[in-house]
C-alpha cells in the first residue's frame, strides 16, 4: 500500500484543493499519513500568490528534497509539487527542479493517485510517462460529490462555490493561474452543505477568488443576452444565501473574498434577513484614492465604495467589515496614504490587513518603471498597520460588558462572529468549555485584536495571551 505525505501551503482556496487530493488518494486505497519520512511519496501543494509565498514554495520543495537525501532508506520515496506555482511556472519548473518527480497543475487535482500509481510503474520500466502534468488553463471545478477529505476541525469547513477570476487588477496574477471565473451550481453548493451540517460542521465558509460574482458568469450565457436577469431567482449569491439559511441546523455561513464591484442592495438585504448568515463581511477593497484605484484597475471609485459602506453599515446592523489594503503599489504618493489613512479612521474597520506591493512577474503593475522602494513600502505598511492596531484597540474595547455567541475552536481559544478562522482576532475563554460548541460568553476584557471571556455568572480569572500578529 502506497503511503503518502502532503503539505499543504497558501490559501484556504488551496486547502480545499489539498482535500479534493487526499480524497481520491483514499478512493484508490492509498494511505494518506502526516509524517513525510515515513512516506513513499510526499505531495507540496503550493502557493504562488506573492513572491513571500513562492519562496516559501521552493524552500519546502528543497528542504523536502533534501530530506529524502539524508534517508538512506528513502532514496526510492517520491517528491511531487501541486497546486498553483506548478500551474504558474508549468514550462520553467521540470528544467529549474530535475529532482521533482512529477508537477500536477489544478486541473489534476482529482488525478493524483494514477500520477502516483504511473510514477511507480515507470520506474518499474512499464510506462514512460512525462514529468509534467500540467495542462494548459485551469478549467476545473469541484461538485458537491467530489470525493474529499477534510483537513479543518470537525466543526468548520470551507465550501469553494467557484473558481478562477474575470478582474483586470493590474497588481494580480490569479486569473493567469486559475483561469476565467466558473460558478457551481447553487443546487451543487446546497448539497454539500447540507452533508456538512449533517456532518456536525458548526460554520459554512464560502469562498472563491470573487465570491459576489458567483452566478454572473451564466448570466452571460443566456440565448438572449438582452432578456433581464432576475438574480433573486437565478444563479446567484443571494439565492444561494437565502436557500443555505434554509438548511436546518444551527450553524453560521460566512462570507470571504467579496469584491465591492458586485455588492448590491438586494445583497444587503438578503444577509440582513438571512439569520445563519454571519454578521461578518471580508471585502478587499485595496485602497481608498481615485488614483490609485484607477491605477491598480479596480473597477470602483473611491465614492462608489464608501457610499457602499455606508449602505452596508446602514443595511446589516452589527456587521463586521474586514478588508485589506495594498501600499507601495507604483505610483502612490504621500498623499494617496494620507487619504487611506483618513478613511481608516472614519470608517474604523473591524478587521483590517495591508500588504507591501509585492511586484509579481506577469502582471501589468510588474512592467510599471515607477515602481517604489522598499524602504518607502515598508514605512507606508508601519504607519497604515500602527493606525490600525490603535483602531482595532478601540473596536474590541466597545465589546467589553456585552454579551456574544462564539463558537469554540480549541481548549481556551474561541471566535465570534467577527472572526474568521485563521486571519483575524480570538476570544480566549476558560479552557473546559466545550470544542466545536457555540456559547453565549460575556466580553470582560482585551488585548488589541483579541477579546478576554466568561461564561455570563462567572467570576473572572487571569488569562495569559499569546501576542497575535495581524
Amino acid at each position: 500500500m502506497i503511503k503518502v505525505s502532503l503539505i499543504s501551503l497558501g490559501c484556504a482556496k488551496n486547502l480545499v484543493d489539498s482535500e479534493i487530493m487526499v480524497g481520491h488518494l483514499h478512493q484508490a486505497g492509498m494511505t494518506v499519513i502526516p509524517e513525510a519520512d515515513k512516506a513513499d511519496v510526499v505531495i507540496v501543494n503550493t502557493c504562488s500568490f506573492l513572491n513571500a509565498s513562492k519562496e516559501e514554495s521552493i524552500n519546502t520543495i528543497l528542504e523536502q528534497h533534501e530530506n529524502r537525501g539524508m534517508r538512506k532508506r528513502r532514496k526510492e520515496q517520491k517528491l511531487i509539487v501541486a497546486g498553483c506555482m506548478s500551474q504558474r511556472f508549468s514550462k520553467e519548473l521540470p528544467g529549474a527542479m530535475p529532482e521533482v518527480d512529477a508537477f500536477i497543475g489544478l486541473d489534476q487535482v482529482t488525478k493524483v493517485a494514477p500520477i502516483i500509481e504511473g510514477l511507480f510503474e515507470k520506474e518499474r520500466g512499464k510506462k514512460d510517462l512525462p514529468e509534467n502534468f500540467v495542462t494548459g488553463r485551469s478549467t476545473y471545478i469541484p461538485d458537491y460529490d467530489t470525493p474529499r477529505f477534510r483537513l479543518t476541525p470537525k466543526h468548520f469547513a470551507y465550501i469553494k462555490i467557484a473558481e478562477g477570476c474575470n478582474h483586470p487588477c493590474a497588481f494580480c496574477i490569479i486569473p493567469q493561474i486559475r483561469g476565467r471565473h466558473r460558478s457551481r451550481t447553487v443546487e451543487s453548493v446546497v448539497a454539500e452543505a447540507r452533508q456538512l451540517v449533517k456532518e456536525g460542521v458548526k460554520e459554512i465558509n464560502l469562498i472563491s477568488q470573487d465570491t459576489t460574482y458567483f452566478g454572473m458568469d451564466t448570466w452571460e450565457q443566456r440565448p438572449n443576452p438582452r432578456t433581464p436577469v432576475d438574480s433573486s431567482r437565478g444563479t446567484a449569491l443571494t439565492t444561494l444565501l437565502r436557500q443555505l439559511n434554509a438548511i436546518e441546523g444551527d450553524f453560521w455561513i460566512r462570507l470571504l473574498y467579496t469584491h465591492p464591484a458586485h455588492w448590491s442592495d438586494e445583497l444587503i438585504k438578503t444577509i440582513a434577513e438571512c439569520p445563519k448568515v454571519a454578521r461578518y463581511v471580508d471585502m478587499p477593497l485595496q485602497h481608498i484614492s481615485d488614483h490609485m484605484l484607477t491605477e491598480m484597475q479596480r473597477e470602483t471609485s473611491s465614492a462608489y465604495i464608501r457610499d457602499l459602506v455606508k449602505r452596508i453599515r446602514a443595511g446589516i446592523p452589527g456587521i463586521a467589515l474586514r478588508t485589506t489594503f495594498i501600499v507601495g503599489f507604483p505610483g502612490e504618493t504621500d498623499a494617496d496614504i494620507d487619504e487611506l489613512c483618513e478613511f481608516m479612521r472614519t470608517v474604523q474597520f473591524e478587521r483590517l490587513g495591508v500588504f507591501r506591493y509585492s511586484q509579481e512577474e506577469g502582471t501589468k503593475a510588474s512592467k510599471r518603471t515607477d515602481q517604489l522602494s522598499a524602504k518607502v513600502k515598508e514605512a507606508r505598511w508601519h504607519r497604515t498597520m500602527s493606525l490600525q492596531k490603535e483602531i482595532a484597540g478601540n473596536v474590541s474595547k466597545r465589546y467589553v460588558g456585552r454579551t456574544i455567541r462564539v463558537l469554540v475552536e480549541e481548549p481556551g481559544v474561541a471566535r465570534g462572529e467577527a472572526d474568521a478562522p485563521d486571519i483575524d482576532g480570538r476570544v480566549y475563554v476558560p479552557r473546559e468549555l466545550p470544542v466545536g460548541a457555540f456559547i453565549d460568553v460575556e466580553i470582560t476584557g482585551y488585548q488589541d485584536y483579541d477579546l478576554l471571556a466568561l461564561p455570563p455568572g462567572e467570576k473572572p480569572v487571569e488569562f495569559k495571551v499569546a501576542k497575535q500578529a495581524q
